[in-house]
This record gives C-alpha cells, sequence and structure tokens, in this order.
C-alpha cells in the first residue's frame, strides 16, 4: 500500500505457517488478527479503536559512584 496525501502508512503483514495477519499502524501500534476485516477496522478507527503508542521513556544512566 503506498502512503496517502498526510503521508500515513499501515502496514498488514501475513505470519507464514498460520491464518494470522500483524498490522502495524501509522501511529506504531500493533494488532494481530485472523480478520482481515476486523484487522482494517482496526487500523482506519485511528485514532479511535486505539492510542497511539508511548515512545519508550529515556532515563538517565548517570554514574552511581
Amino acid at each position: 500500500m503506498t502512503a496517502g496525501a498526510t503521508g500515513e502508512i499501515y502496514r498488514i503483514d501475513w505470519l507464514p505457517g498460520t491464518d494470522t495477519l500483524h498490522g502495524t499502524c501509522h501511529c506504531g501500534r500493533e494488532h494481530t488478527s485472523q480478520d482481515p476485516i476486523e484487522m482494517w477496522e482496526w487500523m482506519l478507527a485511528h485514532p479511535n479503536g486505539h492510542s497511539p503508542q508511548e515512545p519508550p521513556e529515556h532515563q538517565s544512566r548517570g554514574n552511581s559512584s
């Protein structure tokens, strides 16, 4: 799938050897499902279907000595 005018990229991968689909929304959230319709509904419901993934907190690791 190509990026739209907003540059949003939605990705769905099939996990070989299974009936499972793994989707990644443009916001970084991930979801798995065996139902392709449910997968697209989840993605296209953004932001109502899920909240954006929080970036990992960068904790300072100072020298304790």
